[in-house]
């Protein structure tokens, strides 16, 4: 496994068709600034160009924390037009990971409060360790969550329960975020990342192609009308079937063998 480092607090491991992005800021609990957002938003962006090459990414923390929100010291006293900046670099980093074509999995190492459990709910699968804390704390500053939570949490949890933790600011630990359908699964901390890499090696075996419609669909199917999405799903297996990969695995099963896919 290679790596990189992208920013002073981003680390990059490359394993294969797999990738994993490690927020190292331990110090500060893995507090977002600008600078990390801008690092994290223009890496993202490259993924676009890179689907064929990266099928999978990680995000995760180091210590203790995963992110556990904003900087929020550096922007007390900051002006009105650098806060404007920092929130508008918030959501296009955030939407750019919640649009990846990549599967995209969390794997939260700890807290991850405010902005930092709004980018773990951009991610299509996320996997806690058992001590995890996660929460949308911003009610309590008198603020409110500005990275996408209101929106993407009663996607998941249900409008009632994200009106509670919206309104309460209460954390809620890894077998609640499991319960209300916020994590995949909860693990001990020390095979939080064995997990996750195995879930993510088991994705990267699929057919590209197929796995990114799959989550396509899933996604699009949720903001759109029954019939609407009943309709999408239809047409993604005839696109599929046309396609190289689609071809081959079906040849692959008839003749009880393994698949070779070729993303096209």
């Amino acid at each position: 496994m290679s790596e990189d480092r992208l920013h002073p607090n981003l680390v990059l491991h490359r394993h294969g068709p797999v990738e994993i992005l490690r927020v190292d800021r331990e110090e500060a609990m893995g507090a977002l600034n600008l600078e990390i957002l801008t690092a994290l938003g223009d890496y993202v962006n490259g993924l676009y160009q890179r689907k064929d090459e990266v099928r999978v990414l990680i995000l995760t923390g180091t210590g203790r924390s995963f992110v556990a929100g904003t900087d929020k010291a550096r922007y007390q006293s900051a002006r009105q037009t650098v806060f404007d900046e920092f929130q508008r670099r918030y959501r296009m980093t955030f939407e750019a990971v919640a649009n990846l074509p990549q599967a995209t999995i969390c794997a939260v190492n700890g807290y991850a409060l405010g902005g930092g459990f709004e980018l773990a709910l951009c991610c299509d699968f996320v996997f806690v360790n058992e001590k995890t804390k996660l929460g949308l704390p911003e009610i309590r500053l008198g603020l409110l969550p500005d990275g996408g939570g209101t929106r993407r949490l009663p996607g998941l949890v249900g409008p009632m329960r994200a009106r509670e933790i919206l309104v309460t600011g209460r954390m809620i630990n890894a077998r609640q975020a499991v319960e209300y359908g916020v994590a995949l699964e909860a693990c001990a901390p020390d095979k939080l990342m064995a997990r996750a890499m195995e879930f993510a090696d088991g994705l990267a075996q699929m057919a590209p192609v197929a796995l990114r419609e799959a989550l396509r669909v899933a996604d699009d199917g949720l903001d759109a009308a029954l019939t609407a999405g009943l309709t999408m799903e239809q047409r993604a297996p005839g696109a599929l079937l046309a396609n190289e990969d689609g071809k081959q695995a079906i040849g692959a099963f008839i003749d009880k063998r393994e698949p070779v896919f070729k993303g096209r």
